[in-house]
């Protein structure tokens, strides 16, 4: 896709989701770009790539890493995750200033791939959890592929509040009010097993994961932050396992368990796997579900985007939807929707 394209695209997708900031941002660097400024030697290299790769957010997290580290005070005045106030004017001077005193260093953190890592999706994981143990009463052995940092899966040990009830520990630092609309099922919700991949993990029990994670959430979106520095400091007390491997190896070594619900789980991460390893995610989890019996089941749990015609707008969209099948019926329900970092979030009856 043609860079300006791109960062035009992910402006758009910014403000729909509630970042002026970076919507403001993103199109003061296309000004930029195109009239031959810093960006154009910041992303030089980069133009053609898929929007998929997600350059522009990669660019506003590089700098936004800056920011969090202290190592650029003169935008920490400008970033709400840094206790100050967004100015289109003032604030696009600091940022053009960092870019041209830090080239080398901004270019070389381009090279990490999106590690956003959206606790807010963990909505839709633990309400779909809870639909599947309605119907199988076992344990839970949650395996994530395209973890990151393994936060959400740490999902039973947040606060969920929705029509008058809640959900999870009550004095969890990481809270959702409100979770959701609908209704879910009021169950005994044990794991016993966390475990995930990543092509390239972090680890948030470091200072530098933490900065990382942080630096992929958008300032301006302070209830985004709240949740994730919660999530942070729960992960210190609660073990998940997250290695640095490809999600087909991952799933070719996992096996049933008896006596235990083997549950799968992936959050918009379907759009980053190039379509072969797709069809062998499918085919794998197939395998799997042949194997499964009512005493050692496996469900297959996703929030992914689908694409679906707007009547509004007469053009394509995407509906982001919460899938579960299960086996060894195979059978697959939409459970409901969300928005992409899990807010507004609809239990379908």
């Amino acid at each position: 896709m043609d860079l300006v394209e791109a960062l035009q695209r992910q402006a758009t997708a910014c403000e729909d989701l509630g970042s002026p900031m970076y919507a403001e941002l993103l199109r003061l660097l296309v000004d930029d770009y195109e009239v031959g400024g810093v960006t154009v030697r910041v992303l030089d290299g980069y133009d053609g790539r898929s929007f998929g790769e997600a350059i522009g957010l990669r660019l506003l997290a590089a700098v936004h890493g800056l920011v969090l580290s202290g190592t650029a005070p003169e935008l920490a005045a400008f970033y709400p995750s840094t206790g100050g106030t967004w100015d289109p004017v003032l604030g696009w001077e600091a940022f053009e200033q960092v870019l041209q005193s830090r080239v080398g260093e901004v270019r070389s953190l381009l090279t990490q791939p999106p590690q956003t890592n959206e606790v807010g999706r963990s909505a839709a994981l633990y309400g779909g959890l809870l639909h599947l143990v309605s119907a199988v009463p076992l344990p839970v052995r949650l395996f994530e592929i395209g973890a990151s940092g393994g936060l959400n899966l740490r999902a039973d040990r947040f606060n969920y509040v929705a029509d008058g009830r809640s959900y999870g520990p009550a004095d969890s630092p990481v809270v959702f009010d409100p979770a959701w609309s609908g209704r879910v099922p009021s169950v005994d919700l044990r794991i016993a097993e966390r475990v995930g991949c990543d092509i390239a993990p972090v680890d948030p029990l470091t200072p530098n994961g933490a900065l990382t994670l942080t630096s992929y959430v958008w300032p301006d979106m302070t209830d985004r932050l709240a949740r994730l520095r919660g999530a942070l400091a729960i992960a210190h007390d609660v073990p998940a396992d997250v290695g640095p491997e490809d999600a087909v190896s991952f799933l070719q070594a996992l096996e049933l368990s008896e006596g235990h619900v083997t549950v799968v789980w992936h959050s918009i991460m379907w759009q980053y796997l190039r379509r072969p390893d797709r069809a062998a995610i499918d085919a794998r989890l197939a395998e799997l579900g042949a194997q499964a019996t009512d005493t050692a089941p496996l469900a297959h749990l996703s929030l992914e985007p689908h694409r679906v015609l707007t009547h509004e707008r007469g053009t394509d969209g995407y509906e982001y939807r919460i899938d579960l099948q299960t086996w060894p019926t195979g059978k697959t329900h939409t459970l409901g929707t969300a928005a992409p970092h899990g807010q507004d979030l609809v239990w379908l009856s």
